[in-house]
């Protein structure tokens, strides 16, 4: 399953990179998240997709 960031959705807080900066970054512009790893299966994925506030990150 790939993980995926609905962009529309997030918000930018950084959580994500904070709790998994393996699998994710902030765009070039520092306004979103993005998966550079979207096939990873790191745990900190899901304690990721639990913590996002605006629920912008899920696995597809």
């Amino acid at each position: 399953m790939a993980i995926v960031i609905d962009a529309e959705e997030c918000v930018g807080c950084e959580t994500c990179v904070e709790l998994c900066p393996d699998v994710f970054e902030m765009d070039d512009d520092g306004e979103k998240a993005i998966v550079i790893k979207p096939d990873s299966d790191a745990e900190c994925v899901d304690e990721c997709i639990d913590t996002c506030p605006s629920e912008a990150i899920s696995r597809e």
